[in-house]
């Protein structure tokens, strides 16, 4: 960059200060704050309260639990800070990040294939998203009453099959994410943020306290908190890993251009360990409030994608106040999906506008509908395109699967590379405490998982995703 600078320089003063201006037209978090907000709000989301618990009840509870913890911390928080060192440092999106990094490299693959993996999420979690509005409006007019488990179940499955209102509503939320990253970095993403985070924590609070407080309450929390390594095999440690990497937003470019908004004095390793730590506690009380109110009525735990939109709309209607819970429950799900979508959104656009020098109209208007188009297949995967399979899998399911188990596994072990192996120890330092203001034994501490831990942990994972075949 200062090499560029230079030339610039030389060639016209007038070339500089465009370069310049252009650079401050990109945005910036207002602070600490900010980027805490934005960035577990990406993290927060349907990763938490609808894929978490399903997926940690098909693999054991308590064992998934633990693996998962500690994937977040060793694993999660090193590629994470690397993510966000990298971003600052270079100042643009995941592919500008590694162009203008090692220019002469090929790394520039794996910010391109972190935009992909955004784009290629946000279309089948935008379908998820789109089912969350429709819950909402069934919660309200009470759609529920008088329905149990097998009717609930037919319900979900003849709404899902429709090609036309879960189209309609899948839409409207990329739409609804639109808006937002239209306003731009502080004003748009920042702002809504602040809004949202402290919502979804009264929501998701509020309905814990009612679900730890129903019979049969303690069954549910044995099962979270009291480990069964039996039920756990090397498929389930390969999913915690998954789940982590999903649910922290990481090798996918996220954080990446997130770390490109951060001013150059907040220390980046408290920054992660708060936004880490935020995003486990909301997977806690995701999963607190899911399992004791499955032992309430003696529900299967390992309950698949439709867990809660099947499984606990009944389980509403059983309890005091069932009515207002529901509607709160989906609400609190539509909050934690646009939170995500927001940063999901925000990788492609940072891409075009840096990279193709598009207005941030044009950039979102593009992404949308290219995640729209998209979407439309996830959407009916579950109806008209329910037959038509690549590897088995639909193609909600083989976006779903290849991109939390693949896709962002093995970009997030690259990435760890890089950092560890190529970028160098102390840059990687200098950006983690902000030029020596924060921990610099913490941040000398994370430079050795960056660079020995975190690959060996990912690669072994990465490997064994291949061995038994996400894709048979």
């Amino acid at each position: 960059m200062l090499n560029i600078k230079k030339r610039l320089i030389f060639v016209s003063p007038f070339v500089l200060r465009k370069f310049t201006t252009m650079k401050e037209n990109r945005g910036s978090f207002s602070g600490k704050l900010g980027v805490v907000a934005v960035a577990a709000g990406s993290a927060v989301g349907l990763g938490n309260i609808w894929r978490f618990p399903y997926i940690a009840g098909e693999n054991g509870g308590g064992a998934f639990l633990i693996v998962y913890l500690i994937f977040v911390f060793l694993i999660g928080v090193p590629v994470m800070l690397s993510e966000f060192a990298i971003g600052r440092k270079a100042g643009c999106n995941a592919y500008g990040t590694f162009k203008r990094l090692s220019p002469k490299g090929g790394w520039w693959l794996v910010g391109l294939m972190g935009i992909i993996a955004a784009v290629m999420i946000f279309s089948f979690y935008g379908t998820v998203a789109g089912w969350t509005l429709e819950y909402v409006k069934k919660s309200i007019c009470n759609d529920f009453a008088g329905q149990d488990v097998a009717a609930l179940a037919q319900t979900f499955g003849d709404f899902t099959s429709q090609p036309v209102m879960p189209t309609v509503w899948m839409i409207i939320f990329v739409a609804l994410t639109a808006l937002v990253i239209l306003f731009g970095v502080e004003k748009g993403i920042e702002k809504v943020s602040k809004v949202l985070m402290p919502i979804l924590l009264v929501l998701i609070i509020a309905i814990c306290v009612r679900a730890v407080t129903l019979p049969n309450a303690s069954k549910g929390l044995e099962f979270l908190f009291k480990p069964d390594w039996s039920s756990l095999t090397f498929k389930g440690v390969l999913m915690a890993l998954g789940q982590a990497a999903f649910s922290l937003s990481i090798g996918m470019g996220t954080m990446i251009t997130y770390g490109s908004y951060i001013k150059k004095d907040t220390p980046l390793a408290s920054t992660a360990i708060e936004i880490a730590t935020c995003d486990t506690v909301v997977a806690l009380l995701g999963a607190i409030m899911v399992f004791p109110t499955l032992a309430f009525l003696g529900a299967e735990s390992a309950g698949g994608p439709g867990l809660v939109f099947i499984t606990l709309p009944a389980i509403f209607q059983a309890m005091p106040g069932g009515y207002i819970f529901a509607i709160l429950f989906f609400l609190l799900l539509s909050v934690a999906a646009l939170t995500s979508t927001i940063s999901l959104l925000e990788v492609p656009v940072a891409f075009l506008v840096d990279e193709f020098k598009m207005s941030r109209k044009k950039a979102t208007l593009l992404s949308s509908s290219v995640i729209i188009f998209l979407g439309v297949f996830c959407t009916l995967s579950f109806g008209l395109l329910s037959d038509f399979t690549i590897f088995g899998k639909t193609i909600f399911d083989l976006f779903d699967y290849t991109t939390a188990n693949i896709m962002l596994t093995f970009g997030a072990l690259l990435i760890v590379i890089y950092v560890g192996w190529f970028f160098g120890r102390k840059k990687f330092i200098e950006e983690l405490t902000a030029g020596g203001k924060g921990n610099v034994k913490l941040a000398k501490f994370i430079s050795i998982l960056v660079k020995f831990v975190a690959p060996v942990g990912i690669g072994l994972v990465a490997i064994g995703s291949l061995v038994i075949g996400g894709i048979v």
